[in-house]
C-alpha cells in the first residue's frame, strides 16, 4: 500500500515538469541542469570529477560540457596542478539560470498554496517546517531510522 506522504513526491514531480519547461525556453534538458547545479556548487571542478559525482561516463560528461560552454553556461580555466585538465566554472548566464529554475518553482507552489485558506497555509506550512526538519537530521545522520526500517521490511521478506 502506498505511503499517504509520497504525495509529496509526487508534488515534486510535477514541480520538475514545471521547470523543465522553464527551461527548455533556455534550451537546457535535464542532464544540463544536473550538471550545471554541480558546477555551481562545486566551482573549479574537473570533467572527471564531474563524471563521478554524477555517476556519469566521461564521454557524455565530455558533450554535455562542451555543448553548456557554447551555450555559455559554463567556463574553462587551465588547471595549474595538471596541464592535461581543465577546471570548470559557471557563469553569470547559469546564475541566472538558477534563478529562473527557481521562479518557476516559486511560481508553481503560489499556485498550489492559493487553494488553501490562510489558517490552512500556516498550519500546512508549520507541519511541512517539521517535515523538513526531521529530513535534514535524518540524511545529516545518514538515515539511521530509515536503513533500521528497511532492514526490518528484509527480514520480514526473507521470513
Amino acid at each position: 500500500m502506498e505511503h499517504p506522504a509520497r504525495k509529496i513526491t509526487k508534488i515534486a514531480r510535477e514541480a520538475e515538469r514545471v521547470v523543465l519547461l522553464a527551461m527548455r525556453r533556455d534550451d537546457v534538458g535535464t542532464a544540463e541542469i544536473d550538471l550545471i547545479h554541480a558546477v555551481r556548487h562545486h566551482p573549479g571542478i574537473t570533467q572527471t570529477e564531474l563524471a563521478q559525482a554524477l555517476h556519469a561516463d566521461k564521454p557524455a560528461i565530455a558533450r554535455r560540457t562542451a555543448s553548456l560552454e557554447r551555450k555559455g553556461y559554463l567556463r574553462r580555466e587551465p588547471n595549474p596542478e595538471d596541464g592535461r585538465s581543465q577546471l570548470l566554472y559557471p557563469t553569470r548566464q547559469a546564475e541566472g539560470l538558477r534563478d529562473s529554475k527557481s521562479a518557476a518553482e516559486s511560481a508553481f507552489y503560489s499556485y498550489l498554496m492559493a487553494g488553501l485558506d490562510e489558517e490552512t497555509q500556516a498550519a500546512f506550512l508549520k507541519a511541512l517546517d517539521e517535515v523538513y526538519r526531521r529530513s535534514k537530521e535524518e540524511s545529516r545522520r545518514g538515515f539511521p531510522h530509515v536503513k533500521e526500517a528497511l532492514e526490518g521490511i528484509n527480514h520480514e521478506t526473507e521470513g
